[in-house]
């Protein structure tokens, strides 16, 4: 007799005989999933390379360790906003969804589009690093990063193929280690002895418009570290309890990252002082090569290799989400929304890790594309924020299970801190903005294309 589960529209069905395409994704992710996406999509090499960045811009402990607290706030204030979106629109797709029910089927189109583009290009980013980590381990790898890479990529890929719960124990696996790893160095940072490392002469504080734009890089440097916040919002379709675990998890998991973020520094100022954090390009393994000598730069390197496979997985599972979403709003073809009995959208995660290998294997062509795609990155912060006005102004009578706590004043204070990091954004790369206001150009007539051949693949005899 056919079992029941629940569906992501809330309704049972009967469970399917193998191999049978369902077409919905399950409800079955639980908060814990939510918090291991977030930690796993964001601890990465941002705290272990932006310490020097904001140490060398303000070398006084209290605004070193203080930004690190204001950017998490700010993650925070961001945390509330979406919270309300993911809660209030509970669908997969995250950024895609906003942006199609606050600014219609065209800003729906860019920002899914360039979405999927930067997750599947953090995906080869991330998967070059470990080929290149690997190396210490396996000499014989040298010479072979891209194969490397590319077998990474698509392996995380193939074991998510299985269902939901394979790409769910995995995410909270390697989240639970890489916590206990940074966790386990905070400890050993205040309890074990260590080496004296170099010391540096300390660096003095600019002041007037120089302590301003100091600020301001700091900072930025510190809101990339924790970008990745936002990862359940992928999942509202798929999350058991929508109004209580997407808040839960997201508030919960910037309050997560805070602690780790600020303990980890405070533990790094104790070991090596600032001006020596400002001088090494990864104050941690410095840190670690002190309390454990040569053993130390194998440490920092098996950390960063189990933090970085984190990353993979979950990058694989938001990416595959974000086709999904498009092709069940017909804004791409129909089969990218095919789901298999285990829950996984299959044909968008084989897009998504195609794309990736490809990233991967293109070179310095990709990394431009990556590099453009940052800037809408960058600019989905300002969209989502923004959404909130307008769907609270258009649709009031939406049910809202979670409101933003403290908006307008708290969702206000998140938006125009976007638009300042956008605007920090195009100032910083130039060159790619202006690349990325040429793709925005092109896009609409693109858009238009995608909707012709859309229609007429559908409207055509046999289909």
């Amino acid at each position: 007799m056919a079992t029941e589960i629940e569906t992501s529209t809330g309704e049972p069905r009967a469970a399917s005989t193998p191999g049978e395409s369902r077409g919905s994704l399950l409800r079955v992710l639980g908060v814990g999933f939510g918090l291991a996406v977030i930690i796993g999509n964001t601890i990465g090499a941002g705290i272990l390379r932006n310490p020097q960045v904001v140490a060398s811009q303000l070398p006084v402990v209290w605004m070193f360790i203080g930004v690190w607290i204001v950017g998490g706030l700010y993650a925070l204030l961001g945390s509330f906003a979406i919270s309300e979106l993911s809660a209030m629109l509970p669908r997969a797709g995250g950024y895609f969804v906003f942006a199609r029910s606050a600014f219609g089927e065209y800003g729906g189109f860019i920002v899914g589009w360039t979405d999927w583009m930067a997750q599947c290009g953090s995906t080869s980013a991330v998967a070059l690093v470990i080929a290149e980590y690997l190396q210490g381990f396996f000499p014989r790898l040298l010479g072979h990063e891209v194969v490397v890479a590319s077998s990474l990529a698509i392996f995380f890929g193939a074991l998510q193929w299985r269902g939901i719960k394979w790409g769910s124990l995995i995410q909270n696996s390697t989240t639970l280690a890489k916590t206990l790893a940074f966790v386990v160095f905070v400890a050993a940072a205040f309890l074990l002895p260590h080496a004296q490392v170099a010391q540096y002469p300390a660096q003095p504080l600019a002041t007037g418009v120089g302590l301003i734009t100091a600020i301001v890089i700091g900072l930025q440097a510190v809101i990339y570290s924790y970008d990745g916040w936002y990862g359940c919002m992928y999942f509202s379709e798929e999350v058991r309890d929508v109004k209580r675990d997407i808040p839960r998890s997201m508030i919960g998991g910037v309050l997560a990252l805070m602690a780790i973020y600020v303990l980890v520094n405070v533990a790094l100022v104790r070991m090596l002082s600032l001006p020596t954090i400002a001088h090494e390009n990864m104050a941690m393994g410095t840190a670690m090569q002190a309390m454990f000598g040569p053993r130390g730069d194998t440490i920092i390197r098996l950390v960063m290799i189990v933090s970085m496979m984190s990353g993979i997985n979950a990058y694989h599972l938001m990416a595959s989400r974000i086709p999904f979403a498009m092709a069940k709003n017909g804004m791409l073809f129909s089969g990218a929304s095919r789901v298999n009995r285990g829950g996984t959208p299959t044909v968008s995660l084989f897009l998504s890790v195609l794309v990736a290998v490809l990233f991967i294997a293109g070179g310095k062509i990709f990394e431009r594309v990556v590099a453009i795609m940052a800037f809408f990155f960058v600019a989905d912060y300002a969209m989502a924020y923004a959404a909130v006005f307008v769907l609270r102004w258009r649709q009031p009578e939406l049910p809202r299970p979670y409101r933003a706590w403290g908006y307008p004043w708290t969702t206000g204070l998140a938006l125009l801190g976007s638009i300042a990091f956008l605007i920090g954004a195009i100032f910083g790369d130039r060159e790619n903005s202006v690349y990325a206001v040429l793709v925005l150009a092109l896009s609409y007539p693109l858009f238009l294309l995608s909707r012709f051949l859309l229609k007429r693949s559908v409207n055509s005899p046999g289909a």
